[in-house]
């Protein structure tokens, strides 16, 4: 079975993108976070910083005291995303780009001769050197090559920073033996709980199963098939996907932990994503607010709705949401609007009234398309301009369109 996928893994790509972009960081350990607080958490680590035991999720207190040396950086998330963009055209260059999977990662899909080992890895060395060249020194990666996008993944992070990792067909299942269960793809902390609940507690074992009992495993006769097939490096197609929700969430600095900024923060949050809720052709049928609290519990709350859309309207279902909240310091504040239809299967409401909210929101869309972000928004947000402007997740690639950063 000949190799079909090349896949890219940009390694630390924040720290390495600020390292790249400011000289003085450079060869220094490095945390980026997404607002300036010791109580926030890093969303990335150069790998000095790592060095240190600091990691993605590390409290900013906790990795002073790891290193006290650490230059701590706030977020670009639209540099970051302008990057994203050159990195795909340079990917581009030299193999078409089958897949772009979060703004760190892409996925090549190898044809003919590219399938054969040594030109693979020859691809991958022009890919390497060609990122080095239009994007510089410090953006480095690491490549995998398999018979499956899932096996390229894994392979990828088998050997970091600036690895090249290649897993063949006639070396499976044996040479996945070694990796722990959570290094794949697809099992996170609950699917690994269900895992060892069924007696499975390495990868040696996960291999030896039959299909009929990976079935049994993840309730599902398909997902058991393609696990099975995956892991001895069948290409199979994945599974159909459909939005069912989305959402921001911001943490709040420290000037703005209190119940008034709070909701300023989170009306901002709800524009935020109502804009993108019509970007990308959907109605929510739920919203649900939800508040982190300093030192305490996290609070949320849920309205259902009917086909909604429009911005003033899911601001008005929070307002009554707000009230119920719990007391303390918030910390951070967000929104999801959920159980999302896309428009072919809305029948839009015949009353007059919700047809002026939804011709408002639209109007406010197409100026904002064409004079530039903010060029029109509801006073009530105007203080939570610069607090909630855009963050940005790994999965997640912001529409430069669309955001504030």
């Amino acid at each position: 079975m000949p190799l079909r996928y090349l896949f890219i893994d940009m390694n630390s790509f924040f720290a390495s993108v600020e390292q790249q972009v400011r000289p003085e960081l450079r060869n220094q350990p490095v945390a980026v976070v997404p607002v300036r607080a010791e109580t926030t958490c890093c969303i990335a680590a150069s790998y000095e910083a790592k060095s240190f035991g600091i990691r993605t999720g590390t409290m900013v207190r906790e990795a002073r005291k790891l290193c006290p040396a650490l230059r701590v950086v706030e977020a670009r998330p639209r540099l970051y995303t302008m990057i994203h963009e050159r990195l795909v055209r340079a990917v581009e260059s030299c193999l078409p780009v089958t897949a772009v999977c979060s703004i760190d990662e892409m996925a090549c899909r190898l044809t003919g001769e590219e399938q054969q080992p040594d030109r693979a890895i020859r691809l991958a060395g022009q890919i390497k050197a060609t990122l080095q060249r239009d994007l510089g020194l410090y953006l480095r990666c690491s490549i995998g090559l398999a018979p499956n996008q899932l096996l390229a993944k894994v392979a990828a992070d088998m050997q970091k920073p600036d690895g090249l990792t290649m897993i063949r067909t006639e070396e499976l299942p044996v040479r996945l033996h070694a990796l722990q269960l959570r290094d794949f793809p697809g099992i996170g902390p609950r699917m690994e709980r269900r895992l060892h609940r069924s007696g499975v507690a390495t990868v040696e074992h996960l291999c030896r199963l039959s299909a009929s009992e990976l079935a049994a495993i993840w309730d599902s006769r398909w997902l058991g098939q393609v696990w099975w097939g995956h892991l001895r490096g069948d290409d199979l197609p994945g599974t159909p996907t459909r939005r069912r929700s989305l959402g921001h969430s911001r943490v709040l600095p420290p000037t703005l932990r209190n119940d008034a900024d709070a909701w300023t923060v989170l009306v901002r949050l709800i524009e935020k994503a109502a804009a993108r809720l019509r970007h990308v052709g959907c109605w929510a049928k739920s919203v649900t607010v939800s508040i982190k609290y300093l030192q305490g519990p996290t609070w949320h709350e849920n309205l259902r709705l009917s086909c909604c859309q429009d911005t003033l309207t899911l601001i008005h279902a929070a307002r009554q949401l707000w009230p119920r909240k719990l007391s303390g310091t918030p910390l951070r504040v967000g929104v999801v609007l959920s159980d999302l239809l896309e428009n072919r299967n809305v029948t839009v409401s015949l009353f007059p009234e919700d047809r002026k909210l939804q011709a408002l929101s639209r109007a406010m869309d197409d100026v904002n398309q064409k004079y530039g972000v903010n060029s029109v928004y509801f006073a009530e947000t105007h203080a939570a301009r610069e607090q909630a402007s855009t963050r940005i997740a790994f999965t997640q690639i912001p529409d430069l369109s669309l955001v504030d950063a």
